[in-house]
């Protein structure tokens, strides 16, 4: 008599996606769209070109004036490093950064591609910090590009009008402040894609957060009014590019360097978090 045996299938479960390979794949995401090239490319472009312009404007206009009198310090008269941070141009880099990163996000929802990846990996997480880590870096290469260029070209143009080294007060902190200020935008744009998952909807969102909250929480009214508008990337980025060498205004409730590295620190920990946990608990 033969006694039936039972026949064990073996499933043989799908090795779970290694991390690099998360960022090989992100890295593809975000390369294969041509307005990448076209986005960053023209955008770095623009914010060089208008420092660029700022500082050759001012190597003109102090080629006409007499020499400073003997002991008067000729940076009493011009700031050199301002030209290499003028506020309209890293505005500019600004609104490029964030919609970078907001597109990373609210770009997969749009088309329906985020379906896909969360069913080949349904570790969101993993495919958000992946997502994270290849945006963060590709800003910040795009930022040190673009500060480092700034910067230099700048003072070359003013060599000889009290132009600039790194070496000089405050010269290294804005160049610094300058990078780090392109993937800390990305990631509130990320964060805003993760929030409002709507391309129109998302770039406002990021554009209000970046440019419009700054300028609406200034004054020397209110004290809380004022600590606000220190606590935006903006105004933190504002401190940290200031010259120390040359006096200006001081405000009734300034922000101090210290302060403006700790709003540095603490706007990429918040959007980050935000992505996460977003993303992982929202529906598709």
């Amino acid at each position: 008599m033969t006694t039936p045996q039972t026949l064990a299938l073996t499933v043989t479960a799908e090795p779970r996606a290694r991390f690099r390979d998360l960022i090989g794949a992100e890295w593809i995401k975000l390369w294969s769209l041509r307005s990448t090239y076209w986005v960053l490319g023209i955008g770095a472009l623009v914010v060089i070109g208008i420092n660029v312009n700022s500082a050759q404007s001012n190597a003109v206009r102090l080629a006409h004036l007499p020499p400073p009198p003997d002991g008067l310090d000729a940076h009493m008269r011009f700031d050199p490093l301002h030209t290499a941070f003028v506020d309209p141009a890293w505005q500019i880099f600004m609104v490029i950064a964030g919609s970078v990163g907001a597109i990373a996000v609210f770009g997969e929802y749009t088309s329906g591609l985020a379906r896909t990846t969360f069913a080949a990996v349904p570790d969101r997480r993993a495919v958000v910090l992946a997502k994270v880590a290849v945006v963060t870096a590709v800003m910040l290469a795009l930022g040190m590009v673009v500060s480092g260029v700034s910067f230099g070209t700048t003072q070359a143009l003013l060599r000889e009008y009290g132009g600039l080294s790194l070496d000089d007060p405050g010269a290294l902190r804005a160049v610094a402040a300058g990078a780090l200020l392109a993937p800390l935008c990305a990631l509130v744009g990320m964060a805003a894609g993760a929030l409002v998952r709507h391309a129109t909807g998302t770039v406002v969102a990021t554009l209000v957060t970046l440019l419009l909250l700054p300028a609406l929480f200034q004054g020397e009214t209110r004290r809380w009014v004022k600590e606000i508008g220190n606590a935006m990337p903006l105004s933190a980025w504002q401190k940290l590019v200031m010259n120390p060498s040359i006096p200006f205004p001081e405000d009734k409730y300034p922000v101090s360097v210290t302060e403006a590295w700790i709003v540095f620190a603490v706007w990429p920990l918040v959007a980050l978090a935000v992505t996460v946990v977003t993303v992982r608990r929202r529906d598709l």
